[in-house]
């Protein structure tokens, strides 16, 4: 892939508003996306969310009023639904250490170090306020990559933010697992009635978002 190829489906992907609702992901194509979501970076790589595919579209008409009504939850080929953690303890630091350990085949003691840093500042109590928020930024990293990826695949998505996290965690039963939604992605194909998808992309100019000092 070239720089040209890069830009060219940044400048492409768009949120879509209307999707086909007879068009689907191949699976080859979705089962990238998803190894792209676990591929996500995160901090301390302790990937402190969830990915909900709701796949059930019973599931989907349940979580539409609260989405604002927005037909793109029930359109879209998939709908991802990004829980974040709610609280992070020892026993997920723990997890965390084992299976570095064992994927790098090394002992956990060799791993002292790095979990001292990581329980230092996730389990200190002036953390335990802000630790949703964090969990819920990490979840954000993926959701960024998944339109990246998904832009560079031909595959179209729409970030979702209008929903009310309230009642899509009731329906999906988050607090009992010690989640909360945070932010929704459909994806799937452009309808040919969308009209956003032939209007110029407005960005301010570069030269005001980025300085070099």
């Amino acid at each position: 892939m070239n720089t040209d190829t890069l830009l060219q489906a940044l400048r492409w992907r768009y949120a879509t508003k209307v999707f086909d609702p007879n068009r689907k992901i191949p699976a080859p194509v979705w089962a990238a996306l998803e190894e792209a979501l676990v591929l996500s970076a995160s901090s301390f790589g302790l990937q402190p969310y969830r990915f909900l595919v709701v796949d059930d579209p019973s599931l989907r008409q349940q979580l539409m009023p609260h989405a604002w009504n927005q037909r793109q939850v029930v359109d879209a080929s998939h709908f991802i639904v990004f829980a974040a953690r709610t609280t992070i303890t020892e026993a997920d630091i723990d997890r965390w250490i084992a299976r570095i350990a064992e994927v790098r085949n090394v002992p956990r003691e060799s791993l002292n170090g790095y979990r001292s840093m990581m329980t230092g500042m996730l389990l200190d109590p002036s953390f335990a306020p802000q630790a949703v928020h964090w969990a819920a930024k990490q979840a954000y990293l993926a959701l960024g990559n998944l339109l990246t990826c998904a832009a560079l695949l031909g595959v179209d998505a729409c970030p979702i933010e209008g929903f009310v996290p309230a009642e899509f965690d009731r329906i999906l039963h988050l607090p009992e697992q010690g989640y909360t939604s945070v932010v929704c992605c459909a994806l799937g194909y452009r309808s040919a009635d969308d009209k956003y998808a032939t209007l110029p992309k407005v960005r301010l100019p570069g030269s005001e978002l980025i300085q070099h000092i």
